[in-house]
C-alpha cells in the first residue's frame, strides 16, 4: 500500500481548505510510530499484515487544475503498475477523476468498479463552464470510459443537487445511487449487501472514493460543502472496512477534509484518519483469510 497526498482544492465551489487535508489526516494519528495498533474488534494489526508506505504529497501545481490532474493520474498509475494499492489523501473531490483513471490505466478501462460515498453525486456536466472541479469527476470518469456508469455505486446522496436532467443522465448510464432517504428506510446493511453484489458482478477490481461529507456535519464539520442528515462516523468506518474485506480494493481516496472549518477538536481529521485505518484493516482481514 502506498499512501500519497494530493493537496489540491482549486476545484471547490464553497468553502476551500481541503489542500490542507493530507497534513491534517496524517497529524490526527496519535497512535505512535512503532506500528503497534491492533484493531480491537478483529485483533489484527494491519501494519504487520500489509506493507504500507507513506510517500508524502504529490507535486501538484497550485492554481492549475489540468496540470495537477495529470500529476495525480500519472503518480497513481505508477503506484498501481508497481504492484501496490494507492490510497490518496485529498484534496477536494476533483482528484477522484485522476485517482480512478490512474488505477484504470493499469487494471483496464471499464474493468474497475467504483463505490462512492458522498452527499453529492459529482456528476455535473460542467463546473462553472469548466470540465474539472469537485462536482464533475464521476461524469468525467464515465465519459472517458475509465469507469462505466454501470460499474458505479453511490451511497449517501442527499440535499438539493443535482437537478432532474442530471439525475436522468445518471439513470441512463446505469449508475446505482442510494439516497439517504432509502438508506434510512431500508437500513444501511441491506444497501451495502446490494452494493457488494453490484460492484463484484463481472469485475474483480474496486476503487473506493470517500467524501467525508457523506457523514453528518455534526460528526464531520470540517468539510467544504456540509449537508445535514448523513451517515454516522460509526456507519462509515464499519462499512468501508467491510468493503475492503469483502472486495478486491485496488485503490481508494478520502477527500474534502477542510481543516480550517474543523474547529479546535479536529474531529473530521480524526475521522478521516480512522477511515484510512479501517480500509487498511479490512484489506488485512482479506489477506489473512485468503492466506489461511
Amino acid at each position: 500500500m502506498v499512501i500519497v497526498g494530493a493537496p489540491l482544492d482549486w476545484g471547490t465551489t464553497y468553502r476551500p481548505g481541503a489542500r490542507f487535508g493530507p497534513r491534517a489526516i496524517r497529524e490526527a494519528d496519535y497512535l505512535g510510530a512503532d506500528g503497534w495498533r491492533p484493531h480491537l474488534p478483529t485483533g489484527i494489526n494491519a501494519l504487520d499484515v500489509l506493507s504500507v508506505v507513506d510517500a508524502g504529497d504529490l507535486p501538484v501545481v497550485p492554481g492549475y487544475i489540468d496540470q495537477s490532474i495529470d500529476v495525480v493520474a500519472d503518480a497513481v498509475e505508477r503506484i498501481a503498475r508497481a504492484g501496490a494499492v494507492p490510497i490518496v489523501l485529498g484534496g477536494d473531490h476533483t482528484i477522484a477523476f485522476p485517482d480512478a483513471t490512474g488505477v484504470a490505466r493499469f487494471h483496464g478501462f471499464g474493468k474497475v468498479a467504483l463505490i462512492h460515498f458522498d452527499a453529492h453525486a459529482d456528476t455535473g456536466e460542467s463546473h462553472y463552464g469548466q470540465l474539472h472541479g469537485h462536482g464533475t469527476p464521476m461524469r468525467r470518469l464515465i465519459e472517458s470510459g475509465a469507469v462505466p456508469g454501470h460499474r458505479f455505486v453511490q451511497i449517501g446522496l442527499r440535499g438539493y443537487w443535482p437537478g432532474p436532467e442530471t439525475l436522468a443522465w445518471m439513470r441512463e448510464q446505469g449508475m446505482r445511487s442510494y439516497m439517504m432517504s432509502e438508506i434510512t428506510e431500508r437500513g444501511l446493511d441491506a444497501v451495502v449487501d446490494e452494493a457488494v453484489a453490484y460492484a463484484a458482478k463481472d469485475v474483480d477490481a474496486v476503487f473506493l472514493s470517500i467524501d467525508i461529507d457523506v457523514v453528518d456535519p455534526g460528526m464531520a464539520p470540517g468539510t467544504g460543502t456540509p449537508e445535514p442528515g448523513g451517515l454516522t462516523s460509526r456507519q462509515l468506518m464499519d462499512t468501508v472496512r467491510r468493503l475492503a474485506r469483502d472486495l478486491n480494493v485496488v485503490g481508494a481516496d478520502i477527500v474534502e477534509v477542510s481543516p480550517p472549518y474543523d474547529g479546535p477538536g479536529e474531529i473530521t481529521a480524526f475521522l478521516a484518519n480512522r477511515v484510512v485505518l479501517e480500509v487498511l484493516n479490512g484489506m488485512a482481514e482479506r489477506k489473512v483469510a485468503t492466506s489461511s
